[in-house]
Formats: structure tokens, C-alpha cells, sequence
């Protein structure tokens, strides 16, 4: 589920702080070499009163070349010091927003797949990459430059404060109204930007989800219908975009507006403090420059603070993924099967379970359905469409959990398993098998990476997939592209078969394994299964005669009930529903 934190507020910057722990050192040297480029500049103006006052008025040219050279190292101090602190914080952003990117994603990676029936997938994409790189932007630079702002702000006021009290309180009063209006427009700029992440996270989705199904676009010529709908996506997304670089813009001109309207009105009363010798020339000019940096601080920070917002507003995305929690989770002390048990097989029975998806929970999917299936066996599940046959897979896979009943693998609740513990006990080969874009040898050992080449080659050959894979122009090192579109629908199968058979898990799941193959891909898929029957449970969907007949035990599903079980024959005899779905799609 979503993380239901305060949004928009500035202190979810705070959840950046437990990533720096790790790199404390960097952070030090950083906040050193911050000190000293910020002490650097806060000493030119100083340099530049003893020039006015005592090189210029006491007709000293030793005296100005002395004041002179300490200008020219303290610029170059603040050079050296700003760019290693420029490295450092650099370095620390890169590094920073990786780490949050990586625990983002494995965060993704850990959750059930309720949450992807409400969130799309390109969301996830853009939130990973987008709003990564404005919460980059924010703690490579732009706190970098916010904190020597400050720092500039705090030092150049103390030092305003020393050379001329009364005129630096007077621009104490002006401060006020430079901060009411930052506060004010701030708030829009936050809003804002968030408007505008959710518009590009949309056209994000609309694009992924569009190309992902392109084949299917262009058969219904629907390419200018898609392209109108993107654009117009896009183009949401800009209007977003456009109204808050508007706040921006009101933000900066109002900032810059006030800053400098208050430093000439303060600067006006230093002249005429000057004519009345109640200030030196040297103190006027000291004031001056300590007004320019107070005043280019106050800008500066003015101009961060709408990239703050911004980078608030993409964390607050952020830290919904991060904090997203799986619905289905181990519990706090999982009960894991003997090895033993794991080895003599897997009897599985469903105990009276009723489920219905989250997002459907008034539409039953399995209504007190009860069925088990012994070590060894080879279980065909069938009925008409929505029967819930696939919904049983998934609830074997601890995809969902039941809201009643109860889910037993030799006798133990699923429930109180971890989930990754049962899951290495199963393998699933869906009807559309998942090809991933490396070579073939990558493909078969996805789910055992550190499988040898030779156990590689014998899954292959379990699954009869050899026979095409030693014709490919490089063999197992093939490189079978994006969603191996490179091979057949009889090649994927055979292959995600052979990814099953390297796990040799005790129970095998078949959905719909041979369903959209032509006749000699089903021949060729249909032996690699034989061949797997032996020695471990297999639960298979299919409605293919030539797939189910070979089973022990055929389930007739309907509605989410078990209406009959039996064999082939046994079924044919007995019910009429069996007999009716055998001459509408066993026969065809």
C-alpha cells in the first residue's frame, strides 16, 4: 500500500538524512571546504575598507600592494575551497540519489502485485528517473549553493551589524518583506511542481504501455490515435510545466525585486551618513559590498527554494514506492519445510478457500473450493473461461492469499512460510512466457544464476529446446533481443520449459503451456512435459485433449467451485459440462 505521509511537506527532506550516514566523512571535508570558501569571500569587503581608508587616504603604496595581495588570496582560497567542496558535493549526490534509487527499485521488486493493479508500470519508470533527478539536482547543487547562501546571509549580517548598527537595522526591518513573499509563492511553486511530475509520469505510462503493445496498435491501425493521445499527454505536462516556471519566475523577479529595493534605500541613508562624517568612505564601501553578498545570498536562497519545492515534491513520490509495503510478507518467524520433505515431494490441498481480487472484492473468484493433489501427481485443471483456474496458480505462489480457508503444502499453512521459501519449491511456466533480452544461456538460468554450463545444456535438452537452440547462428550465446522476438512462440515455450526443469522444483505449474502453438511446437512442448511428469506434482491448465488426457486427475473448475473430478473417460461419462467443453475445445 501507499504511504499515506503529509505531502508537500519541506521536512520529508529530513528522510534523505539516514543515506548520508555511510559517507560522513565526504559530508565533513564538503562542510570544511564550505566554511572556507564562505570565510574567503566574508573577507574581501574588509580588504577593500583598508584600501579606501588607509592605502588610498594615507598615500601608502606599500600598504595598498600588502592589502592588495590579501585580496588576491583570499579569491584564491575561495577558488580552491568552493571547487573541492563543488567535488565533494557532487559526489555525494551521485552517490545519494543511486542508493535511493536502488532501494527504491528493490522495494518495487518486493511488492505484490496488488499493487501494480493500481499503479502503472511507467509511473514507476518515471518516478525512478525523473523525480530522481530533480531529488539529484537538489542534494548535488542546489544544497551545496543553499547552505553557502545561508552561511553567506549569516556571516555578511554579523559583519553589517559591526560596521554600521543603525543601517544594518534598518535592513532588518526590511527582511520581512523579502520572506512573507518567498513563503507565499514557495507554496505554489511545491504544488505545482508536483501538478507537473504526476503529468509526466502519465505520458510516461501512456508511452510505455503503447509501445509495449505495438504489434497489437498496429493491426488496428490505431498509430495516429495513439500519437494524438501521447501529445496530448505531453502537452498536459507542459502547461504543468509552464505555470510553475511562471512561479518561478514570480518567486525570482520578487525576491531580486526586494533585495536590492531594500539595499539602495539603505545605501541612500550610508551616502548621507557619509557627507555628515558619522561613517568613513572605507566603512561605506565595507557596508556596501556586505549588503551585495547579504543581498545575492538572500536571492540565491529565494531561487533554491523553488528547486527545494520541486525536489519535495518528487521525494514525496519517491517515498511512496520506498515505503509501499507488500501485502504479502513473511512472517516474523516462518516456518520452513524439512529438506527431507522438500525432496519425497509436495502434497498440496486447498481447504475450503473463497477469494475474490482486491480490486474486485465483491465478484468471487473461488467459492469454498477444496482439492488436493498427492507427491508425484499430475493434476489438469479445466473449465470454461474465469473459472478460476489461473487464480489457483497465483494463490500457490502466495501471489494473493484467501480470505477464507486455507492453502497446505505437506500439511503446513502457507500463510505462516515465507514466501520466497515456497516459491523455490515451484516453478511456473505461463501461457506467455517472458524472454529477457540477454542470450539464451542467461534466459534458461534466470532463476539459478549459478547453474554450469552443463547443467544449462541438460535443461535444454529435458525440454527439447536443444534442437533449435544448436541451429542459432551462435548457439547458447545468442542474444535473443527484447522479449525475444528473435524466436517463435514454440521456441519461448520451450525455452521458459526449460528455465522450469534447471529449478527441478517437486511441483511444476502449466498455464496454458501449449495454447496459441501451432501443431509441431505443441508436439515438441507437449514431450518436454511428458518427459517432466516423472518424480515431482504437476498442476497443469490446458485445453488441449492431448495435454489433459495424460494427467491422474482431471478438475473440472466452474464459477470458482469443483464441480467433478476423474479421469478423462470418467469425466466424459458423468458430466455434462466436461462432455460439452470437450466437443467446444478438447477436439478442435
Amino acid at each position: 500500500m501507499i504511504d499515506n505521509r503529509k505531502k508537500g511537506e519541506i521536512r520529508n527532506l529530513t528522510a534523505l538524512l539516514p543515506l548520508f550516514r555511510p559517507y560522513r566523512a565526504r559530508l565533513l571535508f564538503a562542510g570544511v571546504f564550505l566554511l572556507i570558501s564562505a570565510g574567503a569571500t566574508l573577507v574581501l569587503p574588509m580588504a577593500v575598507r583598508q584600501v579606501i581608508d588607509q592605502g588610498f587616504g594615507g598615500n601608502d603604496p606599500a600598504g595598498i600592494d600588502r592589502w592588495f595581495w590579501l585580496l588576491f588570496a583570499a579569491a584564491a582560497v575561495m577558488a580552491v575551497a568552493g571547487g573541492l567542496r563543488y567535488y565533494f558535493v557532487s559526489w555525494l549526490g551521485q552517490r545519494l540519489v543511486t542508493d535511493l534509487r536502488s532501494r527504491v527499485y528493490a522495494n518495487v521488486m518486493r511488492l505484490s502485485p496488488v499493487f501494480f493493479e493500481s499503479t502503472k508500470t511507467g509511473e514507476v519508470i518515471s518516478r525512478l528517473n525523473t523525480d530522481t533527478t530533480l531529488v539529484e539536482s537538489l542534494v548535488g547543487s542546489n544544497v551545496s549553493f543553499a547552505l553557502r547562501n545561508a552561511l553567506m546571509l549569516l556571516g555578511a549580517a554579523v559583519m553589517l551589524l559591526i560596521t554600521s548598527p543603525r543601517l544594518a537595522a534598518m535592513m532588518l526591518i526590511l527582511i520581512p518583506l523579502i520572506i512573507v513573499p518567498i513563503k507565499i509563492i514557495g507554496t505554489r511553486v511545491r504544488r505545482l511542481s508536483r501538478i507537473g511530475q504526476d503529468k509526466v509520469a502519465e505520458f510516461t505510462a501512456l508511452g510505455t504501455e503503447t509501445i509495449n503493445a505495438m504489434p497489437t496498435v498496429q493491426s488496428m491501425v490505431q498509430e495516429q490515435h495513439e500519437s494524438k493521445r501521447f501529445s496530448d499527454a505531453a502537452e498536459q505536462a507542459f502547461i504543468a510545466s509552464r505555470n510553475r516556471i511562471r512561479a518561478d519566475v514570480l518567486m525570482i523577479v520578487t525576491v531580486i525585486l526586494l533585495s536590492f529595493g531594500g539595499i539602495v534605500f539603505v545605501l541612500w541613508m550610508g551616502a548621507h551618513a557619509v557627507l555628515d562624517q558619522r561613517m568613513t568612505a572605507g566603512e561605506l564601501g565595507q557596508f556596501v559590498l556586505y549588503a551585495l553578498i547579504a543581498a545575492a545570498a538572500v536571492g540565491g536562497l529565494g531561487e533554491m527554494w523553488g528547486s527545494v519545492q520541486r525536489a519535495a515534491g518528487a521525494l514525496e513520490r519517491l517515498l511512496e514506492l520506498l515505503h509501499a509495503k507488500p501485502q504479502i510478507a513473511a512472517p516474523p518467524e516462518p516456518v520452513r519445510l524439512p529438506q527431507t520433505a522438500r525432496s519425497e515431494g509436495l502434497e498440496i490441498s486447498f481447504d475450503q478457500v473463497s477469494f475474490a481480487y482486491p480490486a474486485r472484492p465483491d465478484l468471487p473468484v473461488l467459492n469454498d473450493l477444496s482439492f488436493t493433489v498427492r507427491p508425484g501427481e499430475s493434476i489438469a485443471l479445466v473449465g470454461p473461461s474465469g473459472a478460476g483456474k489461473t487464480t489457483i496458480l497465483q494463490m500457490l505462489l502466495r501471489f494473493y492469499d484467501p480470505q477464507q480457508g486455507r492453502i497446505l503444502v505437506n500439511g503446513t499453512d502457507v500463510r505462516s512460510m515465507d514466501p520466497q521459501d515456497l516459491r523455490r519449491m515451484l516453478a511456473l511456466v505461463p501461457q506467455d512466457s517472458v524472454i529477457f533480452s540477454g542470450d539464451v544461456s542467461a534466459n534458461i538460468s534466470y532463476g539459478r544464476p549459478g547453474a554450469d554450463q552443463q547443467q544449462i545444456l541438460s535443461a535444454a535438452g529435458q525440454a527439447h529446446a536443444d534442437e533449435f537452440i544448436d541451429q542459432l547462428q551462435d548457439g547458447y550465446a545468442t542474444y535473443l533481443g527484447e522479449r525475444g522476438q528473435r524466436l517463435s512462440g514454440g521456441q519461448r515455450q520451450r525455452i521458459a520449459i526449460a528455465r522450469a526443469v534447471l529449478l527441478d522444483p517437486p511441483l511444476l505449474l502449466l498455464d496454458e503451456a501449449t495454447s496459441n502453438l501451432d501443431a509441431e511446437s505443441e508436439r515438441r512442448v507437449q514431450q518436454a512435459i511428458d518427459d517432466l511428469r516423472r518424480d515431482r506434482s504437476m498442476i497443469i491448465i490446458a485445453h488441449r485433449l492431448a495435454t489433459i488426457r495424460k494427467a491422474d486427475r482431471i478438475l473440472l473448475l466452474d464459477k470458482g467451485r469443483l464441480k467433478a473430478e476423474g479421469t478423462h473417460q470418467e469425466l466424459l461419462d458423468k458430466s455434462e459440462l466436461y462432455a460439452h467443453l470437450a466437443s467446444l475445445q478438447f477436439l478442435n
